[in-house]
């Protein structure tokens, strides 16, 4: 009885280590995890990860998963619940309003590339030829709906009184030609585009709709290099991944000639390469 006690006892304590190596052995798997997975809207976002990134991170023994979003939304969410090691698509004032809007943890660890935002029409050809009264579409999020505002001030069309803040519809201190403004949500802007005068549409909207072929181009952004630092479009990771092997991979990657060669043939003035660091 002894003897079977004791063999007994031999086997709980071979399986207690067989448990031990095993939880060890996943925790080294995890370490040695070498997929990316990264969120993006699809143009030039997910293109430039696509085309370009993914060969550069095989390069050096990564695999890159890229997760493509319709929205601004569920990249920010996806990424805070885990589903995401990263995303790229958006400006730092973007970021910062859903991390205060959503309780959300995340940073910017760099910025690679700014779209120009313009207004598109289908019928106007120039701003002489906005009627009396014309609907414009704007985006309905504050710090892009900001962005469309400042574009339609700096080219006569509005006035907005000074402000530290982000730019509403409550800014507007002079509306000359009576102008009516349709707050929609920014993915949904080409799609509506038939249906107003015009509309102030993101970059990578723009372009994924093919509206950039088919309609008119009444105004776009066009910065110097310091006007262009708000709107700069930043990889982004949970608080605390800022130093890790996959988010430095990514960084290096992103901020390559290869991806910069790339912006400039693919897109020309509509999306230009601006390589920043984050402090």
């Amino acid at each position: 009885m002894k003897k079977l006690l004791k063999v007994l006892l031999a086997g709980a304590f071979a399986l207690t280590l067989a448990g031990c190596s095993s939880s060890d052995d996943t925790s080294s798997t995890d370490s040695e995890d070498k997929t990316i997975t990264v969120g993006a809207t699809a143009v030039p976002h997910a293109a430039i990860l696509n085309d370009v990134v993914k060969d550069l991170l095989a390069e050096d023994g990564w695999t890159l998963d890229v997760v493509e979003f319709t929205d601004y939304v569920q990249p920010n969410t996806s990424l805070q619940d885990g589903d995401l090691d990263a995303n790229y698509f958006q400006t730092l004032a973007y970021m910062e309003e859903q991390n205060e809007e959503r309780s959300l943890s995340l940073v910017a660890v760099a910025g690679i590339h700014y779209e120009a935002m313009a207004l598109y029409s289908n019928t106007v050809e120039s701003l002489d030829d906005l009627v009396d009264g014309a609907t414009i579409a704007i985006p309905n999020d504050g710090s892009n709906e900001s962005r469309a505002l400042a574009l339609l001030a700096a080219n006569g069309l509005i006035e907005l009184e000074d402000t530290d803040g982000l730019y509403t519809l409550q800014s507007i201190t002079s509306n000359p030609k009576n102008l009516e403004f349709a707050e929609l949500e920014a993915a949904n802007l080409p799609n509506n585009l038939a249906d107003v005068d015009g509309a102030v549409i993101n970059g990578n909207y723009a372009l994924d709709s093919g509206i950039t072929e088919t309609a008119y181009t009444i105004i776009a952004e066009d910065f110097t290099d310091e006007e262009a630092a708000p709107y700069i479009n930043y990889l982004v990771v949970k608080e605390g991944n800022e130093d890790s092997d996959k988010t430095q991979a990514l960084i290096a990657a992103l901020q390559s000639d290869e991806v910069a060669d790339y912006i400039e043939e693919q897109y020309g003035s509509s999306v230009v390469a601006k390589f920043t660091t984050v402090e």
